[in-house]
């Protein structure tokens, strides 16, 4: 205990007898160096007291499903800082093979009291439902189920599959495809609404032209062949990852991108700028976004009540190398 105290005194520039008051949560400290010391004593890797966890200590969760898609770690970047600049301590929780669920997370944070939760893509509806009826302080980012309690920040995804699709048909393509999540990923279920009202309005018949696989490289590669399979000539992606795929897909069967098939990915993810050839893709406000739910989450837990809207964010249609002009069959 007296090297602890020693080591967090140095680290901070106070006495130790300044810690002890702030470890054994006594009067007579700024809110400045109180703040000070429970940093210091996060980074020399001592535990904090159990009455200084959870509200006092500021911890906020930052829940993300994976860390293999890149968008993900942007996420989780911007919010981590956006996080530290009002004086909360992020902490980050992400699924792996073998690691913790995300609903044992969602347990260990419930344990440590968090301030609050950033939810990116994640939970099962009955988790949320479990931390509505706790009154933890939620925002979701990008959810992937329904669950109108609270806050929650997404890109506009009908808005995104329209720019894509009117891009393609600029191009003249008319065997344009998707392909998305499963059915219950809510921003795949809304990217198929709108590829489907967007067809039906111009006519175009995308019988068999719906395609859900996993968010991988091989499960995209395995749906992206089918559907190139089928006759399309674009396909429009959930995901940057499927994106990609569907580039492998389309060599393996022979064709170029994009001179026998466009591909547009969703996301921007880092390097999509640098692949072979370059993915046009629909670009996601990250930054923006991450914002938006740090402050809807402070406004929480401020006290205030939680508007559970959802606060769509327009994507941006970045146009690379991996769309151009459909095919022309030979003249007769």
């Amino acid at each position: 205990m007296t090297r602890r105290l020693a080591e967090v005194a140095r680290k901070v520039g106070v006495s130790e007898a300044t810690v002890s008051r702030v470890l054994n949560d006594k009067p007579g400290v700024s809110d400045t160096t109180r703040q000070a010391v429970l940093t210091a004593l996060d980074v020399l890797g001592y535990e904090r007291p159990t009455q200084l966890r959870g509200v006092r200590a500021r911890l906020v969760g930052v829940v993300v499903p994976e860390l293999q898609n890149p968008i993900f770690p942007a996420l989780a970047e911007v919010v981590g800082g956006a996080l530290v600049q009002l004086g909360f301590t992020p902490v980050l929780c992400t699924r792996s093979a073998g690691g913790l669920t995300e609903a044992e997370y969602v347990a260990m944070l419930l344990d440590q009291q968090v301030s609050g939760v950033v939810f990116c893509g994640g939970l099962s509806a009955e988790e949320y439902a479990n931390l509505l009826g706790r009154g933890v302080p939620v925002v979701l980012l990008n959810a992937a189920v329904d669950h109108p309690g609270f806050p929650q920040v997404s890109t506009d995804d009908a808005a995104a599959v329209e720019q894509a699709f009117h891009h393609l048909v600029s191009l003249g393509h008319r065997d344009i495809a998707l392909m998305v999540g499963p059915t219950a990923h809510v921003p795949s279920r809304r990217k198929t609404e709108a590829f489907t009202r967007l067809a039906a309005r111009a006519g175009l018949d995308i019988t068999g032209r719906i395609g859900q696989a996993l968010f991988s490289f091989e499960g995209g590669q395995a749906v992206a062949g089918e559907l190139l399979a089928a006759g399309a000539t674009a396909v429009i992606c959930g995901s940057d990852i499927l994106g990609l795929s569907t580039v492998r897909a389309a060599r393996r069967a022979g064709l170029r991108v994009p001179a026998d098939v466009s591909v547009v990915g969703f996301d921007d993810s880092a390097f999509m700028n640098y692949t072979d050839p370059p993915l046009t893709t629909l670009r996601q406000p990250i930054d923006a976004m991450a914002r938006a739910a740090v402050a809807l989450l402070v406004n929480q837990i401020e006290g205030n009540a939680p508007t559970p809207k959802e606060l769509l964010h327009e994507p941006e249609l970045v146009v690379r190398m991996s769309t151009g002009p459909v095919r022309r069959p030979p003249a007769d």
